[in-house]
């Protein structure tokens, strides 16, 4: 595991949005996986920002999301397929016919999560996959748990996460109490895994996730075992580690 220590949030989003772009440079067909919330936004503003200078094209990368709320329309401004296209998707030249998150108005969740899964080894796995962490080690919608998943599921969110992401829909009352996300197997086929962690906030869990034991209790965990994980977070999420 490598770890970058960037002295704030912007310098943790431009080092990030640079290994992206590396990989995209390096192979333009690549599959990126893509992740949501707050973490990766400054990191998807410069990647837009190198489109726009000509630095960049995204003209032949496919892109499959980690997860998305079950029961969001995808016009409905908290679903991450709406995400998504705000902050990434519409603002460079992406193929959308390559653009995928998982169908969160799909009813059938063994149906859903099994084509989403074959789907994404019909592409020959992800390239590089980008996660943001939670506050209880979850990567995806990986909640705490007995075992690891392996594959595309239905989770159940925890009340952590559900009030973590109250502040993003009118009410508690209004946050969606399930998700489809790749599952930990899923991510772990991964070629590389990207990770972002920016604030006091997150310090506790990523000395937990990344030096201490390897445990379903804490699903980033897992990303110990991964043979090419880099970290990039700033000096506040990075302050309980040991030194």
């Amino acid at each position: 595991m490598k770890i970058i220590e960037t002295k704030d949030y912007a310098d943790m989003s431009r080092k990030a949005a640079n290994i992206i772009a590396a990989q995209i440079i390096t192979k333009p067909e690549c599959v990126l996986g893509l992740a949501t919330g707050s973490s990766p936004i400054g990191t998807y503003d410069n990647l837009v920002a190198m489109y726009e200078n000509g630095d960049l094209d995204f003209s032949e990368i496919t892109t499959v999301n980690l997860d998305e709320y079950k029961g969001l329309t995808r016009d409905n401004d908290q679903s991450y397929y709406y995400f998504m296209h705000e902050h990434l998707f519409d603002r460079v030249n992406i193929d959308s016919e390559r653009t995928n998150v998982p169908n969160g108005m799909e009813a059938d969740a063994e149906k859903e999560c099994k084509r989403y899964e074959e789907f994404i080894k019909s592409l020959g796995g992800v390239d590089l996959q980008l996660l943001g962490l939670g506050h209880n080690g979850h990567i995806g919608f990986n909640e705490p748990a007995p075992v690891f998943e392996k594959e595309t599921h239905c989770v159940n969110l925890t009340e952590s996460t559900i009030e973590a992401n109250k502040r993003f829909f009118a009410s508690a009352d209004d946050v969606p109490r399930q998700a489809y996300t790749m599952g930990i197997g899923t991510i772990m086929r991964a070629k590389k895994i990207l990770l972002v962690a920016s604030g006091e906030d997150k310090a506790d869990i990523v000395a937990k996730a990344f030096f201490g034991e390897v445990t379903p209790d804490v699903p980033a965990s897992i990303l110990q075992m991964h043979p090419d994980v880099t970290v990039v977070a700033d000096a506040a999420a990075l302050s309980k580690i040991p030194r």
